[in-house]
C-alpha cells in the first residue's frame, strides 16, 4: 500500500496496517480477514487525515497553538482544544476524498433507505501493548445519510485533538503530528444486548478466566460506565460459569428516528439476566479463538443482535503499568475499620485518603494529590485527575468500564458500581478503600504528606547505596524483568539488585522498522542510536548495579509486523523453534553487529561498565562459540567489568551445560518459560493443551536442578527469569537449596520475592 489510499475496506488491510488505518482499524481488517463475526464497513485512512492538514496549511496555525499551554491547566488546554479543532472542522475537505467515501458508503446500503453507520476514530498509534488511546477519541451511532457522515468523520478527525487526548500524548511523549487518526465506518448492528470482553482476568490478572460484562442496548453506555452491567466470569477449558452477577438496568440506548435515545425497559427485564448460559459460554469460547489468533490478552467489545454475535472491536488488553507500585508497596489494614461502602473490585491494592466528590470532569481541578476520587462515572477527560488520586470509587460502571482499566494502568485501588457513592460518602470524609475486595472502610491513618509537594511524575532520586532495604538483604539476589525505558528510573528506586533480563524486542519494537531495511536504507546509524538512548536510560538509573542486555530474540512472525518486515522474514510453521536468538546473528551479522556497537558505546562513550550481555536461543556449543567471535570482533571482551551470560531455555543447554560453560561464560539465566514448554513439549498459550504446562513437573524440576548444581561446580552466577519463584514459594525453596544466585522477576512481584526468599533463607540457615 505504498501508494496514497484515502478509503479501504476492511477486507483489504489486516494487523501490520497500523500507521495507514490505526489500531481499531488494522484489528476489524485482522478479524473479518479470519473469518471472525465482524460487520462490514470501510475505513478513512489516515492519508485522507493528513491530505485534510496538508492543503489547509493547518500544522503550522495548530503547532502555533500548540506551544501556548501548560498541559497540566485544563482550563488553557480546553481553551486550546476548542481552536484546534474548530480550524479542523472548518477546513474545506478535498473533493477526492469525499467522492470516496460516498462510493464505498453507497455499497454498504440496502434497499431504498441509506445504510445506519457506526462512525469511530481509529489513532495510528493506538491499541499497541505499550500506548492505549481508547476513549480518546470519538465515535458516533446511527449515522444515516451522506451529509451527516460526512460531518462525523470531519468530527473524528477534529476528535484527535480532544483535551483528553493532547494530554495523554503529552504525558507519553508522543509528537502531535506522527499521530495521525483513521475513521472505520460499519454497518450499524442494532444491538440487543453488548458489552465488553476481558480474556483474562483484569483484577487479578488469571489468564485461565474471562470475564464478561453485558448491558441492554447500545455498548456505548457500558464503555462509559453509565450503566452497571451484568458480570460473568467464567473458566477457560472447562467452559464452566463461576459466577452470574444481574444488575438492575432501568433504561437502554437504542434508535431513534434521529440518532440515539434512552428509553425504560419493562419492569419484567431490570432485574432479568441479560444473556443465556449457552450465549456466554459462546461468547467466552469467541474471546479465546481471538486470543489465540493474537496470541496476547484481548479487550473485546461485542453485540448480540437475532441471537446472533458479533465482534465490534478488539485490541490488546493494556493493564497495569508498572511505574506507580510505589503508591501502594505498604500494607494497610482494614481491621477495626467500619464497612460503609461496597461495589466490583475492579483494581487490587489498599489506599487511605480524604474523600473529594466530583460531579463531573469540569471539576478535576479541585482534586488534590492523595484524595480519593469518587464521582459517579470517570471518562477519559478524568485522567489528569485520576493521576492525582490515591484511590477511585464510582457509583456505576462494571470491571470493564473506563475507571477499571485506568485504575489498573495507574497501579490504584478502585471500587466501581457502588450505586451510591457520591450520597454515602461527604467531601472530607478519611476512607480506606480496598479495591481488590470491592469495599470502603470508615477511617484509617493518613499517609504524612511531604513537606514539599512533587510536581505529578516527578521522582525524588535516593542513591543506590542509600537506599534502604524494605527487608534483610538476601544471600540470593534479586533483580528485575524491564523492558520499557521510561520506567527505568522509578523501578530504580526499588531494592533490587539489578536488571536480571533487559528486553531488546520492546525497544526494537518502539523504532517501528525492521533493522534490515534500516541497514538498505543505510540508516544503520538511527538504529544504533536509538538504541543507545534507551540502553543509556537503563544503565545510568541502576549504576553500578549490573544490567543484563538479553540480545534481539524476535520471532519471524514478530519481525514481519515491524515495518518493511515482510520483505526480509519468510514465514515459518513453528517460529518458537524457528529462525531465532543465537541462529540469527550467526547467519546474520549484520543486525547483530549493530546492537553490539550500541553496547560498546553506552560502555565506552558513556562510561557505563554495568551493561552486560545475555545471548538468548543458543542451541549448540558451535553456536555460542561463534557467536563469542562476533562479540569479540565487535570490540567486547569478556574480562572482570564485561559478563557474557547464556539463556537456558532449551533441553540441550542442560544436558550439555558443562561444555558450554567450558566454552567460556559468566552466567546463566534460566528462561522457565520456553525450557518448560520444550520439555513437555506444550504451548502454554494453547488452551487445549495449557493444563499441561507447569514448571513444577518432575522432569522440568530435574532440568532446574541439574542447571543451578553444574553453574555451581564451575563457580559462575546461575539466575531464572519469570514469575515462578514469586508464585510458587515451594519451587523457591527448592532453587535456593540447590545455590541459585539470583531470581529475575517482573516489578510488582520484586517485594514479595524478596520476602519469600528472606523467609526461606532464615528457615535455611
Amino acid at each position: 500500500m505504498h501508494q496514497k489510499l484515502f478509503v479501504v475496506n476492511f477486507s483489504e488491510v489486516n494487523k501490520s496496517d497500523i500507521p495507514l488505518v490505526g489500531g481499531k482499524g488494522a484489528n476489524l481488517g485482522e478479524m473479518i480477514n479470519k473469518g471472525f463475526p465482524v460487520p462490514p464497513g470501510f475505513i478513512v485512512t489516515a492519508d485522507a487525515y493528513y491530505l485534510l492538514i496538508e492543503k489547509n496549511n493547518l500544522q503550522p496555525q495548530i503547532k502555533k497553538l500548540m506551544g501556548q499551554f501548560d498541559p497540566q491547566d485544563s482550563t488553557g488546554l480546553n481553551k486550546i482544544s476548542k481552536k484546534v479543532k474548530k480550524l479542523i472542522l472548518e477546513a474545506e475537505v478535498p473533493a477526492e476524498i469525499n467522492q470516496q467515501i460516498l462510493e464505498h458508503y453507497k455499497k454498504l446500503n440496502s434497499g431504498s433507505q441509506p445504510a445506519l453507520v457506526a462512525v469511530r476514530s481509529s489513532a495510528t498509534a493506538e491499541d499497541l501493548p505499550h500506548a492505549s488511546f481508547a476513549g480518546q477519541q470519538e465515535t458516533y451511532l446511527n449515522v444515516r445519510g451522506e451529509k451527516d457522515l460526512l460531518e462525523k468523520v470531519k468530527q473524528c478527525w477534529a476528535s484527535l485533538f480532544e483535551p483528553r487526548a493532547i494530554f495523554y500524548r503529552e504525558e507519553k511523549d508522543f509528537d502531535h503530528f506522527k499521530v495521525g487518526i483513521a475513521v472505520p465506518v460499519q454497518r450499524m448492528v442494532q444491538s440487543e444486548v453488548a458489552g465488553i470482553m476481558f480474556t483474562i482476568n483484569p483484577v487479578s490478572n488469571d489468564k485461565n478466566q474471562i470475564v464478561i460484562e453485558a448491558i441492554y442496548g447500545l455498548g456505548e453506555k457500558i464503555v462509559q460506565g453509565t450503566y452497571t452491567p451484568d458480570h460473568y466470569l467464567v473458566q477457560k477449558e472447562s467452559w464452566k460459569i463461576l459466577q452470574k452477577k444481574v444488575a438492575f438496568q432501568e433504561e437502554e440506548m437504542t434508535l431513534a428516528d434521529v440518532g440515539n435515545q434512552e428509553i425504560k425497559l419493562p419492569e419484567s427485564k431490570q432485574n432479568k439476566i441479560k444473556l443465556t448460559d449457552e450465549q456466554i459460554i459462546e461468547l467466552a469460547q469467541l474471546g479465546e479463538k481471538i486470543q489465540q489468533h493474537y496470541r496476547f490478552p484481548q479487550d473485546i467489545e461485542w453485540t448480540l443482535e437475532d441471537g446472533k454475535l458479533y465482534i465490534v472491536q478488539s485490541r490488546p488488553v493494556t493493564t497495569i503499568t508498572l511505574d506507580s507500585f510505589e503508591k501502594n508497596k505498604d500494607e494497610i489494614s482494614t481491621e477495626g475499620l467500619k464497612l460503609v461502602l461496597k461495589g466490583e473490585p475492579a483494581s487490587p491494592g489498599v489506599a487511605t485518603g480524604r474523600i473529594k466528590i466530583l460531579k463531573s470532569a469540569k471539576e478535576i481541578n479541585k482534586l488534590d494529590d492523595g484524595e480519593i476520587l469518587v464521582t459517579d462515572m470517570t471518562t477519559p477527560d478524568f485522567v489528569p485527575a485520576m493521576k492525582k488520586a490515591v484511590a477511585i470509587v464510582t457509583n456505576q460502571g462494571g470491571q470493564t468500564s473506563h475507571a477499571a482499566i485506568v485504575s489498573r494502568e495507574l497501579g490504584i485501588p478502585c471500587v466501581v458500581g457502588t450505586e451510591t457513592a457520591t450520597i454515602d460518602l461527604k467531601t472530607g470524609q478519611i476512607m480506606t478503600v480496598n479495591g481488590k475486595e470491592g469495599t470502603v472502610y470508615k477511617g484509617g491513618k493518613l499517609a504524612k504528606k511531604e513537606k514539599e509537594e512533587k510536581k505529578p511524575e516527578q521522582l525524588v532520586k535516593i542513591p543506590y547505596s542509600k537506599l534502604k532495604p524494605d527487608l534483610d538483604i538476601t544471600k540470593t539476589k534479586i533483580y528485575v524483568n524491564l523492558a520499557e525505558p521510561e520506567l527505568a528510573a522509578s523501578i530504580a528506586q526499588r531494592n533490587v539488585d539489578g536488571v536480571g533480563l533487559l528486553r531488546a524486542e520492546f525497544m526494537i519494537a518502539q523504532m517501528g522498522i525492521h533493522p534490515r531495511k534500516l541497514i538498505k536504507e543505510k540508516r544503520q546509524a538511527e538504529f544504533v542510536q536509538g538504541l543507545v538512548n534507551n540502553l543509556k536510560k537503563f544503565a545510568k538509573e541502576f549504576n553500578p548495579r549490573p544490567v543484563i542486555y538479553r540480545a534481539t530474540d524476535f520471532k519471524t512472525n514478530e519481525y514481519a509486523n515491524l515495518k518493511g518486515g515482510q520483505e526480509f522474514e519468510k514465514e515459518e510453521p513453528n517460529p518458537m523453534i524457528g529462525y531465532r536468538g543465537a541462529s540469527r546473528y550467526i547467519e546474520d551479522a549484520q543486525v547483530f553487529e549493530l546492537e553490539l556497537q550500541a553496547i560498546k558505546e553506552v560502555r565506552e562513550k558513556h562510561g557505563f561498565k554495568n551493561l552486560w550481555m545475555m545471548i538468548p536461543f543458543v542451541r549448540t556449543v558451535k553456536q555460542l562459540e561463534d557467536v563469542k567471535h562476533i562479540v569479540a570482533e565487535n570490540g567486547l571482551r569478556r574480562g572482570p567489568n564485561f559478563q557474557l551470560w547464556m539463556m537456558v531455555e532449551i533441553p540441550s543447554n542442560v544436558i550439555m551445560l558443562d561444555k558450554f560453560i567450558e566454552a567460556g561464560i559468566d552466567g546463566v539465566s534460566i528462561g522457565s518459560n520456553d525450557l518448560t514448554m520444550l520439555i513437555l513439549g506444550v504451548d502454554r498459550d494453547n488452551s487445549r493443551v495449557a493444563n499441561v504446562y507447569d514448571e513444577r513437573n518432575e522432569a522440568v524440576l530435574w532440568a532446574l536442578e541439574k542447571t543451578i548444581k553444574t553453574c555451581k561446580k564451575y563457580g559462575i552466577s546461575c539466575s531464572i527469569c519469570g514469575q515462578a519463584p514469586s508464585t510458587y514459594p515451594d519451587l523457591s525453596k527448592k532453587l535456593v537449596q540447590w545455590g541459585i544466585t539470583s531470581v529475575s522477576v517482573s516489578p510488582d512481584a520484586i517485594d514479595i520475592t524478596r520476602e519469600i526468599i528472606n523467609k526461606i533463607e532464615r528457615n535455611l540457615s
